[in-house]
């Protein structure tokens, strides 16, 4: 009996650490997916609003995502909705009209661990239209071109409505991918595959969420080989030096690159090296963006320069032509 009871004892004793160790390490993960990047909120109407984000990572994929929002820029935060982790983006309905949200987004892990917080965005829904049901005008001549392999550019004349375009919603076969103000006509859709033909239809909607016919369909494929394309760049990069304070400055001025969304982020890359990050909270202005960076320089000294942003979905796109100066010289 006493040998029978100490056997029993030191099995259980050998088992219990594996049992505890495959308790920690095969069913406990203790590693929170990264913080969803590139987040974009649009108003739909008057009562709802479409959120997109960049798909997070984690090491044992990704569960869902939380999407938080808070009344007001400052407001405190309340869960909105949740998403699976197959998703990244949403329709957040039963908001109030001409009223300012705030959202980001954290994701989860089936774990439970929850990522950082994506920063945050904030968008005003426009004004009500409770007796207006007719919709916009079919969107028309609708174009489009690859930029590079990994982004296409569309670009459609605008539809009317009697009470006006809230937004128009970009479409990649049936699913909707993208939405951009009414007030644009232009689109910058990234995350695309190389080498891959994607076909593109754009519809319009107004502050009472009357959806347009779809346009024509566009198509376009991609390019092999990696990369940005030229549309993605600032484009008309001019650069300048002048002298100031002992040193001098260099009078940077290019022109946003066209993306349907605000860009609120740039790099600077100064003889081939990152100089300085611009951020603009409320996004660069929509005609020409001017910096000045100082140099502490003697007269004759020459510099390369070249500039980048960062898309609305949280990628870098092209570089800008780059330009040559040299201290002192006009």
């Amino acid at each position: 009996m006493g040998r029978t009871s100490t056997s029993a004892a030191l099995v259980l004793a050998l088992s219990l650490p594996a049992l505890l160790a495959g308790c920690r390490f095969g069913g406990g993960d203790g590693q929170a997916p990264t913080a969803p990047t590139g987040l974009t909120a649009q108003a739909g109407s008057a009562t709802s609003v479409h959120v997109m984000w960049n798909s997070s990572t984690d090491d044992t994929g990704v569960a869902g995502y939380e999407v938080v929002r808070s009344p007001g820029p400052e407001g405190a935060g309340e869960k909105s909705v949740d998403v699976d982790g197959a998703r990244h983006m949403v329709d957040v309905g039963g908001l109030e009209p001409s009223t300012a949200y705030t959202f980001t987004v954290r994701a989860r892990d089936a774990a439970g661990n929850l990522s950082a917080y994506s920063a945050r965005v904030s968008v005003t829904t426009p004004p009500s239209a409770p007796d207006d049901r007719t919709p916009p005008t079919r969107p028309q001549r609708l174009r489009g071109k690859a930029e590079g392999a990994r982004a296409a550019t569309l670009v459609w004349r605008r539809s009317d409505d009697d009470r006006g375009v809230a937004s128009y919603d970009i479409h990649q076969g049936g699913t909707r991918i993208h939405s951009v103000p009414g007030g644009e006509t232009t689109a910058l859709v990234t995350g695309l595959r190389p080498g891959v033909r994607y076909s593109f239809t754009v519809t319009a909607r107004d502050a009472a969420g009357n959806v347009s016919p779809a346009s024509g369909a566009v198509e376009l494929t991609t390019a092999s080989a990696p990369g940005g394309g030229p549309g993605t760049a600032p484009a008309d990069f001019r650069a300048a030096t002048r002298p100031a304070g002992g040193g001098y400055h260099l009078d940077l001025s290019w022109v946003p690159p066209r993306t349907g969304g605000r860009i609120t982020q740039y790099e600077i890359h100064l003889d081939g090296e990152l100089a300085t990050t611009l951020n603009w909270s409320a996004g660069t202005p929509r005609g020409r963006a001017e910096y000045s960076l100082y140099l502490d320089e003697e007269p004759g000294t020459t510099h390369t320069v070249r500039l980048r942003a960062r898309l609305p979905d949280g990628t870098w796109g092209a570089f800008s032509p780059t330009r040559t100066v040299t201290a002192g010289e006009e």
